[in-house]
């Protein structure tokens, strides 16, 4: 009996405290008329607005002629790369027949040192 009795009693305070909440929720239609009486900025509209504009942007990308570009910076005595390049490659020669010519002065060979060092670990 007391079990019963406790229950109805925690059902009613429950009951008593939520009822007050359901009324006290905020009725958003009335509070967005109540917006646009105001003179507020009225989203929808814009919104469809936007969609009749057809608000999408095509981006067309143009095919950028890196040929014309680098002549462009040559005349502007920019680096010339390609002349860089050409230049290492020649110097490239010059360090092999160094690095013969140290192997042959029986200087340390590093690449077998290197070779040596990766059979270890």
């Amino acid at each position: 009996m007391k079990r019963i009795a406790l229950a109805l009693t925690v059902l009613t305070a429950v009951s008593l405290t939520i009822a007050p909440a359901t009324y006290a929720a905020p009725d958003f239609d009335e509070l967005r008329q109540e917006n646009l009486d105001k003179d507020a900025i009225n989203l929808d509209e814009l919104r469809r607005e936007n969609l009749e504009k057809d608000v999408i942007v095509d981006v067309q990308i143009t095919a950028i002629n890196f040929d014309e570009l680098r002549r462009e910076n040559l005349d502007k005595d920019a680096v010339n790369l390609d002349e860089l390049r050409q230049e290492n490659l020649e110097k490239s020669s010059k360090f092999d027949q160094l690095r013969r010519e140290n192997l042959d002065k029986d200087a340390a060979n590093l690449d077998e040192i290197r070779r040596e060092n990766l059979d270890k670990d």
